[in-house]
């Protein structure tokens, strides 16, 4: 990872927080810090191009619906299009469909090592992602993944915003394509 790249971890002090911190510090990140707020998040990130928030295993991946609402309603675009990862132990399919809900990019499973975790934040980097926001989502198409149940306003013709991106470590989120359709 580019030291130009920040990462927040968003997790307890001790225990999974902190070994996601270990792993973020292996990474090479060029700063590591515990997430407090949106807000603290932005001021920290300031003069990083590019900043990914990483989660730690909770027993109900429900109670970061409010976290990844507010990065998500960011007005920074750093922010608002930083990757979300979180980081499962023992994932149900019923807890990557909450995240998958709530706007994460990607849930990494077990072993989390530092070729794993690296390849999966690669998968983030330099490669065109969509982002879809109707009037009740806003994140990562998700049309194409299997199983995954379609929510009211995506899919259905619903009024849409359609938004490619592209990160990069060293210059940051740049929009490729912006559109919104009308129902």
């Amino acid at each position: 990872m580019p030291v130009q790249a920040v990462a927040f971890v968003v997790g307890p002090e001790d225990g999974p927080g902190a070994a996601l911190r270990d792993v973020a510090t292996g990474l090479g990140f060029g700063a590591v810090h515990g997430f407090m707020d949106a807000a603290q998040a932005g001021r920290q990130a300031a003069s990083a191009p590019l900043s990914f928030f990483l989660f730690a295993a909770v027993d109900d991946p429900a109670m970061l619906q409010p976290i990844a609402d507010a990065i998500r309603a960011a007005p920074d675009q750093r922010l608002r299009f930083a990757p979300l990862l979180y980081f499962a132990e023992s994932p149900s399919l019923d807890a990557i469909a909450r995240c998958a809900a709530m706007g994460f990019d990607d849930v990494v499973t077990l072993p989390f090592t530092r070729e794993r975790v690296a390849a999966r934040i690669a998968r983030q980097l330099d490669v065109p992602q969509i982002y879809f926001e109707t009037a009740d989502y806003f994140g990562p198409d998700r049309r194409r993944r299997p199983g995954e149940a379609v929510r009211s306003g995506r899919g259905a013709g619903g009024r849409h915003r359609r938004i490619e991106i592209v990160r990069s470590p060293a210059t940051g989120i740049r929009i490729l394509r912006d559109e919104v359709t009308a129902a």
